[in-house]
């Protein structure tokens, strides 16, 4: 599949792209997911996996090194890909692109609202490990919601 790393020229489609996709947290998230500041500070913090297609940015997903741990987050698929496999795709690249740097452990935090997601998260071996205060200050919401906090054991091949 053809897998790549974000470089600067992509981050303009990768906010289209990561916003698109979160769209469906509208209805407890009063902003867009990420705005160019806070993708500029990712970027600068940790890596962007991109999966292209015909030239086509289709989805991407967001990885921090933390030595024996890396942090999984902001999994975006565009909407019209959506439900085809490939979410699972990139997290299965994701997790690969860990075990090679040398992780035991990926770690990633759903917002509650989300109710479907830990259901998701379970069937590809991540197990919830606690809960985490939604930092009021990130980003407005119209409800109260938390963290879920998931983790899975990566094992190496």
């Amino acid at each position: 599949m053809p897998f790549r790393f974000a470089e600067e020229k992509d981050l303009p489609a990768l906010l289209a792209l990561t916003n698109a996709a979160f769209q469906v947290e509208r209805f407890f998230k009063l902003e867009d997911r990420l705005n160019p500041v806070t993708l500029r500070e990712l970027f600068e913090k940790g890596r962007f996996l991109l999966f292209e297609e015909n030239g086509i940015m289709a989805a991407s997903i967001y990885l921090e090194e933390h030595g024996e741990r890396f942090y999984l987050g902001l999994l975006s698929v565009d909407p019209s890909r959506q439900k085809t496999g490939l979410g699972t795709r990139m997290m299965g690249a994701a997790e690969e692109f860990a075990r090679e740097r040398g992780a035991h452990f990926m770690d990633l935090k759903l917002v509650n609202l989300r109710a479907e997601l830990p259901t998701i998260y379970t069937k590809l071996g991540y197990v919830v490990t606690g809960t985490e205060t939604f930092p009021a200050d990130s980003m407005p919401v119209s409800q109260p919601c938390h963290f879920i906090c998931m983790t899975k054991e990566l094992g190496h091949r």
